[in-house]
């Protein structure tokens, strides 16, 4: 039997690195949505990682990468809910009281989008208190959204899911920022 040929064991150290470190960065992942979960009741153990490991490059990041990978999950949904509600306001026969709260909510995420920008640029400066002071204010957007349909008895609102999907990756992010403050004191 011939010695294996050093390609060959190049080619399977190789392998053997990628299996382990996608093993090492899905469990981070995995210990992070866990931290978030068990820290945050907002924060649901199986949204933080479907969503997490969705995202592009998210196997291969650290603490500091699952933040602002998460960061951009929250720009692309504001971003994204803010595009769904300019379409329902092209609907000529709305009811009037929902119409208003769509506008208002329209208003809500467009002044979040700088908002996401601002705490990027924050968190990539590891200033995370101004980051969270930026991602909190996406959070009361979404909440003031939901709020304003509330207001009238009986009123749904056809925004709920995406109001929730922009509040809980909006705490994942303060989450993990309190982590990275936590391991940088």
């Amino acid at each position: 039997m011939r010695p294996p040929s050093p390609s060959s064991l190049l080619l399977i150290s190789l392998l053997c690195l990628f299996i382990f470190h996608g093993a090492t960065s899905s469990n981070l992942i995995q210990e992070t949505c866990k931290t978030c979960s068990k820290d945050n009741p907002n924060i649901k153990y199986n949204f933080c990682t479907t969503s997490l490991q969705a995202a592009p490059a998210s196997q291969c990041a650290g603490h500091h990468g699952l933040g602002m990978i998460s960061i951009r999950l929250v720009r692309n949904n504001v971003t994204d809910t803010q595009c769904h509600v300019k379409q329902l306001l092209k609907n000529k026969k709305l009811d009037p009281y929902v119409r208003g709260c769509l506008e208002d909510c329209l208003d809500l995420y467009s002044d979040a989008i700088p908002s996401v920008k601002q705490a990027m640029e924050h968190f990539n400066s590891q200033r995370y208190t101004d980051a969270n002071t930026q991602i909190s204010s996406v959070m009361d957007a979404a909440t003031t959204c939901e709020d304003g349909f509330r207001e009238k008895k009986g009123m749904v609102s056809p925004l709920t899911k995406r109001n929730k999907n922009t509040f809980e990756l909006s705490a994942m992010v303060l989450s993990i920022m309190h982590m990275l403050q936590s391991v940088s004191n």
